[in-house]
């Protein structure tokens, strides 16, 4: 019989590593611009530390029990250099789920960085971490437990974004998306166009005084708007 809640799942392909660096540089509001606004996790998992750019990898999948790490602690020696460890921890945030010491391990290995839907500690030293980023829900001093269950490399959901291994993640100081695969290429070009008018307008506005947007007057028409 299946242990349901408990398994390590077969190793997936990650996408290509151009089809990945095709996001360098986006930020993640002009690329979840492109996906109805909707492809953000929550709100309340933040990054750890300011001012430390753009996170872009691949998706490394885990499920943990609330307030247990012992799926992490494998997964840490599975993950792949350019991996992004994504931890649906349920939410809970009385007991973190990782410290420096796993942090600087996985940066070590090659990681681009770890997000949670739970609490971390130690994160002033987490904080301090140079080319690695960490975003979490919470953080407490309580230490987790490990004694399993848990799931590796299978699909789970983070701050309410369903995430599949291999799924493309970005992150920068304004939170984390998540992106599929097979979907890059043309939100990447889309992206693109999105950064160029962006960058015409602040143009137009530094040298001209100027920010042209003929839908406002528009809109308020459409809706009936009076002037008294």
């Amino acid at each position: 019989m299946s242990n349901i809640g408990c398994r390590i799942y077969p190793d997936y392909a990650r996408p290509d590593k151009a089809v990945v660096e095709a996001f360098r540089g986006m930020p993640v509001a002009n690329i979840d611009d492109n996906m109805n606004r909707t492809a953000a996790v929550c709100s309340d998992i933040k990054p750890i530390g300011a001012g430390k750019g753009q996170m872009l990898g691949t998706a490394f999948t885990i499920k943990v029990a609330q307030g247990d790490n012992l799926m992490f602690h494998k997964a840490m020696d599975m993950a792949k250099p350019g991996d992004v460890i994504m931890i649906d921890a349920g939410g809970m945030t009385e007991r973190s789920i990782f410290g420096s010491l796993m942090a600087t391990y996985c940066k070590t290995r090659g990681i681009v960085g770890i997000v949670v839907d739970g609490s971390i500690r130690d994160c002033d030293e987490i904080a301090e971490l140079k080319d690695f980023h960490v975003y979490a829900r919470g953080i407490t001093p309580n230490g987790p437990y490990k004694n399993g269950p848990g799931e590796l490399r299978g699909e789970i959901t983070l701050g309410g974004v369903v995430v599949h291994p291999g799924d493309i993640v970005v992150g920068d100081s304004d939170g984390v998306l998540v992106l599929r695969p097979e979907e890059a290429e043309e939100l990447a070009e889309k992206t693109r166009l999105v950064m160029a008018k962006e960058a015409d307008i602040l143009k137009n506005i530094l040298e001209n005084n100027s920010y042209v947007r003929p839908w406002v007057d528009s809109k308020l028409a459409e809706i009936g708007c009076e002037e008294v």
